[in-house]
């Protein structure tokens, strides 16, 4: 596997080379992405050289050590992930259940529209006013906005206070930092570039408003315990720690990508359980933003509800991706069944557009890990337990479908 670990790395830089999404983050040694750079290969010699190291794997016995069999897995399903993105690069058409399997070794469970009507049903008799749901739900969240001018405030308590729950339960690389800035004109609502060297650039997108719930689950999701964790604990202990060069290089449509994703929105219940969340929000977050924090319990039942509809997004993709809809349907969906207002809805139609099934990888991956850490022994009365497995997660070369096997052998005994 150390030889076929480096040819992975530059077939990954090669085939960023095509695709400008493909690599999210890359700090292995810079001449090798020089290297690529000066004489990149055409999309059919990379997919012909990661065949080549798929059949190496295969012809290799299975490890018998646990660390090493997680490696031979993950290896081998990371490029069998890439050579799928090189024929979609190369003009194959996938359906949405075929992106996701092939690129994400995972697939979204179907969620007809009745399953999203029940849930707003019960939110229809929650919320006041007239008109649309939607446009009452946008209406009554016009009063949890964070104002602009308090936004980074608000931002830098969350970060606080999710780096010192963090804190508490795992270890983190000395000199780990992060920066925040804002920007606008993107698809996403916040991005984390992995730097190396324990450091990352987070970007937030200001071009639509910011709701209170915002801060706490972008804190979480893109620095602790989210993603800036996740990359660091991986630069730490499995590029450095284990010489395994496969970890400088991160491919994003790849299956560490649900991995990635799933821990780090499981990682705002893992720094905030229960009712923790609101109870800070209401003592700290909201009067930093000038919002009544009398309203905090208000509107944790209003979110815990709006939860439910989470895979709506997942079906717009999979409708919007298999020629069902056009993008407009696809918006509309997302404004009938995410509460979406048109605006934000675009924006997200917009994401699939540029990312296509990624978007199975926040829901589906957070659902993946949950029921991995509870099913193992992780429940929120065993915090120990629950921070052991999930740093597990976040330090070992796992992948989907390895965690929903071990989640199935422990169900069934």
């Amino acid at each position: 596997m150390d030889l076929v670990a480096p040819e992975y790395v530059r077939l990954v830089l090669a085939l960023g080379e095509h695709d400008a999404d493909y690599v999210d983050a890359y700090y292995g040694p810079p001449e090798w992405r020089e290297e690529v750079r000066a004489d990149p290969p055409d999309l059919e010699s990379i997919g012909a050289e990661a065949r080549v190291l798929i059949e190496r794997l295969a012809a290799l016995p299975e490890p018998e050590d646990e660390p090493a069999r997680l490696r031979w897995r993950f290896l081998s399903r990371q490029l069998e992930a890439l050579t799928a993105r090189v024929a979609m690069l190369g003009g194959e058409r996938l359906s949405f259940e075929e992106e996701s399997r092939a690129l994400y070794d995972a697939v979204a469970p179907r969620h007809g529209a009745e399953h999203f009507e029940a849930i707003l049903a019960e939110l229809d008799g929650r919320l006041p006013g007239e008109g649309t749901l939607t446009a009452r739900y946008d209406a009554w969240q016009q009063g949890f906005v964070i104002p602009p001018d308090m936004l980074d405030a608000v931002f830098q308590a969350a970060i606080s206070a999710c780096r010192e729950r963090t804190l508490e339960h795992l270890e983190l690389p000395a000199g780990e930092s992060f920066e925040v800035e804002y920007v606008t004109g993107k698809t996403w609502s916040a991005y984390n570039w992995y730097q190396g060297g324990y450091h990352s650039l987070i970007q937030v997108n200001t071009d639509l408003p910011i709701t209170i719930d915002r801060a706490i689950d972008l804190a979480c999701h893109e620095g602790y315990p989210g993603h800036h964790v996740y990359n660091a604990l991986l630069e730490e202990e499995l590029a450095r720690g284990r010489g395994w060069v496969e970890f400088t290089v991160y491919p994003l449509f790849s299956p560490q990508s649900l991995i990635a994703e799933g821990t780090a929105n499981f990682g705002i219940q893992m720094a905030f359980p229960g009712e923790q969340r609101a109870r800070f929000e209401a003592e700290t977050l909201f009067p930093l933003a000038g919002i009544d924090p009398a309203r905090a319990g208000e509107y944790y039942e209003i979110y815990g509800l709006r939860e439910g509809l989470a895979h709506a997004g997942n079906e717009a993709a999979r409708r919007y991706l298999d020629g069902e809809i056009a993008a407009a349907e696809a918006a509309d969906w997302l404004e009938r069944y995410a509460l979406m207002p048109r605006a934000r809805a675009d924006q997200r139609v917009g994401f699939i557009d540029q990312y296509r099934a990624y978007v199975i990888n926040y829901n589906l991956g957070q659902d993946l890990v949950r029921d991995y850490v509870q099913a193992l022994g992780g429940s929120p009365d065993d915090p120990e337990r629950r921070w052991e497995l999930f740093t597990g997660l976040l330090t070992a070369p796992r992948t989907p479908s390895g965690i929903v096997e071990a989640t199935e052998r422990t169900e069934t005994g």
